[in-house]
């Protein structure tokens, strides 16, 4: 495992800032009008985020079980390694790779995005070329490129020290939100959430219920985040078994925090005004409801607390991403150059993550959709593969430390559940379907994936499996939770 030196440790607040700040990212204000508009309305949208706490929850307690049963990086990579083997092991941890670098560019092209609405001379004059119709200006890429640079230069530190700034800005942003919502509720009325559900032209749904569910369609997306705990626990250090705990709690407050934003800013603002609302719609929404310096200076505020989300997101996935790569390269799944560690940080992979990162200013704004969309049904991929390797090691490790067990109903519920969210994601008729494009995306990105693997098939081989075991888990003995 990591040659890094003793560790101090990381506590429950660190483990949370890190996993809350990934999850609560930029969403809930560039992204909640989309929110609004895909479901039919805030309410039915709230809703929505409240009936994902009955899914959610059950996988971040599959995690929380998991977790410091076997906490070693790679999370579910390394859970469906010991469960099914090396095959159904690359396709999570390769599914849960591409969720997480997904991420990635995407915060790249938001925080372009914000930036050139909060200041319009970055896009003045002509652009430098489109992507899909978006216009890039070299502007924007420098900015984009050098955030990239400067988040790999923390994550280089290691998961501590980005640690410190996760806990800043996890703090503001909640504090810009919470004020924000209380505001709307202030200044707003019920008659600004009429009409309750109407769903927009194309819609898959002709239901208030209906459109709750079409939620779910983003929700793994924008509740992605609590994977980054799991993560870094092997790289950190600190009490595995307030990790586990502090995944559920994640999970369940930013369910309840985007169900608050959702019912606040549309009960603030008329909902489908607030649709066609420049972005980010959340701060440009105030000076409207506010006049004179109110409206201002909470516009300041959500923007500014909306970039501070947006980099809670951006860093917590960086070491995360790294960490994905370097487990499975470990045992040979992907070329052993990944595996390299310095300081005890996954440095090889960090710079892999920097690149793809970088990629994210040149691509523009109108790939969001295709990126949150293939990112959300890998997310779901891999979060179902744990659940069901749940299950499974349960009957082939019975001796293995469990120092939080998941009931057995919830277990069984996390997996069918999962199995329902990641086939209805590919049917298209369902609420929640992903998309033809982003489904596109993500079928020849697991071919990609498979042929690295099939192609690292030499390396793996002149390793016996006990070996290629031991390089995953390290210390771990897995033979031994494996006795009856």
């Amino acid at each position: 495992m990591s040659n890094s030196p003793e560790k101090k440790g990381m506590g429950a607040i660190d483990f949370f800032c890190i996993g809350f700040g990934a999850i609560v990212g930029v969403g809930w204000a560039v992204s909640i009008n989309g929110w609004m508009n895909s479901c039919g309305g805030p309410v039915p949208a709230s809703i929505g985020y409240l009936m994902v706490l009955l899914i959610m929850v059950p996988f971040g307690l599959v995690y929380s079980e998991l977790v410091p049963m076997l906490p070693v990086a790679g999370g579910g990579s390394a859970f469906a390694y010991a469960a099914f083997g090396e095959k159904i092991s690359f396709l999570s941890g390769w599914a849960a790779f591409g969720a997480f670098v997904a991420i990635i560019p995407w915060e790249a092209i938001q925080v372009t995005d914000v930036l050139a609405y909060m200041f319009p001379v970055l896009t003045a004059g002509e652009p430098m070329y489109e992507v899909m119709g978006s216009p890039i200006y070299l502007t924007t890429i420098i900015i984009g490129s050098i955030f990239s640079i400067l988040l790999f230069l923390l994550n280089r530190k290691g998961l501590s020290s980005a640690a410190v700034l996760q806990k800043f800005l996890c703090v503001f942003l909640v504090a810009a939100a919470v004020i924000g919502a209380v505001a709307g509720l202030i200044g707003g009325n019920m008659e600004n959430l009429q009409p309750i559900y109407a769903p927009a032209e194309g819609a898959t749904h002709s239901s208030m219920m209906g459109g709750a569910f079409g939620i779910l369609c983003t929700a793994a997306f924008f509740l992605a985040g609590f994977e980054t705990i799991p993560q870094g626990v092997e790289e950190a250090g600190g009490d595995v078994k307030t990790v586990g705990t502090t995944v559920v709690i994640s999970v369940g407050l930013a369910c309840v925090f985007y169900a608050f934003l959702l019912f606040s800013f549309g009960y603030a603002y008329p909902w489908q005004e607030f649709l066609t609302l420049d972005r980010p719609a959340a701060s440009n929404m105030f000076k409207f409801v506010y006049e004179g310096g109110a409206g201002v200076a909470l516009y300041w505020l959500i923007t500014v607390g909306a970039l501070a989300g947006l980099f809670t997101t951006w860093n917590g996935f960086f070491t995360a991403s790294a960490n994905v790569l370097m487990a499975m390269a470990r045992s040979k799944m992907l070329p052993s150059a990944l595996a390299v560690q310095k300081n005890g940080v996954a440095i090889n992979g960090l710079y892999v993550v920097t690149i793809l990162s970088l990629i994210g200013p040149f691509l523009g704004y109108n790939m969001i959709d295709t990126v949150t969309c293939f990112s959300a049904t890998a997310f779901i991929l891999s979060w179902m593969i744990s659940s069901l390797a749940l299950l499974k090691l349960r009957k082939d490790m019975p001796n293995a430390n469990r120092p939080y067990k998941l009931a057995t109903p919830i277990a069984y519920w996390a997996a069918i559940a999962g199995v329902i969210y990641f086939v209805g994601a590919l049917i298209p008729m369902s609420p929640w379907f992903a998309g033809t494009k982003a489904l596109i995306v993500f079928v020849v990105y697991i071919i990609v994936g498979y042929v690295l693997f099939f192609a690292c098939g030499s390396a793996r081989n002149k390793l016996t499996p006990e070996q290629r075991e031991k390089d995953m888990f390290g210390a771990l003995d897995l033979k031994a939770m494996r006795q009856k």
